[in-house]
């Protein structure tokens, strides 16, 4: 599991980040989510990896 963090706002940002980091349910700076570890979400965090923190988390 992962847990994302939101630490850059997104205002004037490239509208495929924008909905990238709505995809990951990121929506106001300092918002936190947990996601499972797989392809798809490492993707999207490589594509808005400027404005997240990402830490491994045990996932039981």
């Amino acid at each position: 599991m992962l847990r994302i963090k939101l630490i850059k706002s997104q205002i004037d940002r490239p509208e495929r980040q924008k909905r990238t980091l709505k995809a990951l349910g990121l929506k106001h700076t300092n918002d936190t989510v947990i996601q499972p570890d797989n392809p798809a979400i490492r993707g999207m965090i490589g594509r808005v990896f400027q404005l997240v923190e990402v830490e491994e988390i045990d996932g039981d």
